[in-house]
């Protein structure tokens, strides 16, 4: 099985894929000992053409490459396509565009939630594909005609997907639908976030807006450091340090060498230099302008059942319509829906998903309907 490794061979199979009205691809990557994923293969298919591209080839430069995400005029086809569009973002500098997501595109046409790819195949082809070189280092090379096989096979059988899952869309009157989630997907700010945003990937709570200015300063602080570095989060300070050091709040070596959290010598490192001046930085700032702690909005009384009952709406609608539950509203959404009803400002109140969920759910919360057991199945019955 042949792999490209010249940027003839390249710029060959790209001038033969961009005559297709859509490509199918994917990409096989490592990225356990790097902040940003380092891409090992990319695989690419449209009708009667078929490439694997070594993008670890010296002789290859993938502008070419690039120049086909950003074709508006062929459709790129994707199985769960953010990490793929996050390296492509990363290398290229650009988000692929126009994005068809088939693992998007089977939960609105009722597959299921986060359908797998090989399910997904097995489910619209009837084929069943050989995983058995799912954990291979990408990096290794000569890749095996195993590999190989196993890599165009994430693309050549995604082929017969997409057309099946556009056609049903289409049918059903719902690729608007994906065109919103699309929209998402492939928006600049999914894949280039602000170091200061960081601290919202944290799960610690809080008591003290100092607590918080620290925990803020020191995770933008390392998601900086973890880039210029090119190594995971983790490897720079774990989650659970920067928790201890919000709430200790060293000003000084011997003050972080106290810390549980920090390995013994770590303090007199330059590394730990830089960590205690992000500390002293948030220490210093004015109350005034200490950030203020996230609180919760306290649900309403009987607002827990009232989520319940919305809960069985959204499973009778997502049987109904054939649409996963998941894609119709999140455990939050329902949430918000029974404390806030019309006011509530979530995803599940815009869009589409007003449209089939969001309105009926707005009428249960204001009595206009209810629900009851009729043969054994849940129905929806006005109460006026």
């Amino acid at each position: 099985m042949h792999i490209i490794t010249t940027q003839k061979e390249l710029e060959t199979a790209i001038a033969a894929l961009e005559k297709s009205s859509f490509v199918t691809v994917d990409t096989e990557f490592i990225r356990e000992t790097t902040f940003w994923p380092e891409l090992c293969l990319i695989q690419m298919a449209a009708p009667g053409v078929e490439a694997l591209i070594d993008p670890l080839s010296p002789e290859i430069d993938l502008k070419p490459f690039f120049a086909l995400m950003a074709n508006e005029a062929v459709t790129k086809v994707f199985h769960a396509a953010r990490q793929d569009i996050e390296i492509i973002f990363h290398l290229g500098e650009l988000i692929p565009h126009p994005v068809f997501d088939t693992q998007v595109a089977a939960m609105v046409c009722g597959f299921g939630d986060s359908v797998s790819y090989d399910q997904l195949v097995q489910k619209v082809t009837g084929a069943h594909l050989d995983k058995s070189s799912r954990f291979t280092d990408w990096r290794h090379r000569p890749l095996s005609d195993k590999q190989l096989a196993y890599a165009l096979a994430d693309v050549t059988h995604l082929i017969e997907v997409y057309q099946h899952l556009k056609a049903q869309l289409e049918r059903a009157n719902r690729a608007h639908w994906l065109n919103e989630e699309m929209e998402i997907l492939t928006a600049r700010e999914t894949y280039d976030p602000h170091p200061d945003d960081a601290w919202k990937r944290l799960k610690m709570r809080l008591r003290k807006p100092m607590e918080l200015a620290v925990a803020q300063s020191v995770a933008a602080w390392r998601e900086r450091e973890a880039r210029e570095r090119n190594v995971p989060r983790g490897r720079v300070l774990k989650d659970d340090a920067i928790f201890e050091i919000a709430q200790q709040q060293p000003r000084d070596a011997a003050a972080l060498s106290r810390l549980r959290t920090v390995p013994k010598g770590w303090e007199r490192s330059s590394t730990a230099t830089a960590l205690l001046e992000a500390v002293n930085r948030a220490l210093q700032l004015p109350k005034e302008q200490l950030p203020k702690l996230p609180k919760a909005q306290p649900a309403p009384e009987g607002s827990s059942a009232a989520s319940e009952l919305l809960k069985v709406l959204l499973r009778q609608i997502s049987e109904k319509e054939g649409v996963a539950a998941k894609v119709l509203a999140s455990g939050d959404d329902i949430d918000r829906i029974a404390a806030l009803g019309e006011e509530a400002d979530v995803p599940a109140m815009h869009g589409w998903r007003r449209e089939v969920f969001g309105n009926v759910a707005a009428q249960l919360v204001r009595g206009e309907i209810a629900l009851k057991f009729d043969h054994r199945k849940v129905v929806v019955f006005e109460t006026k």
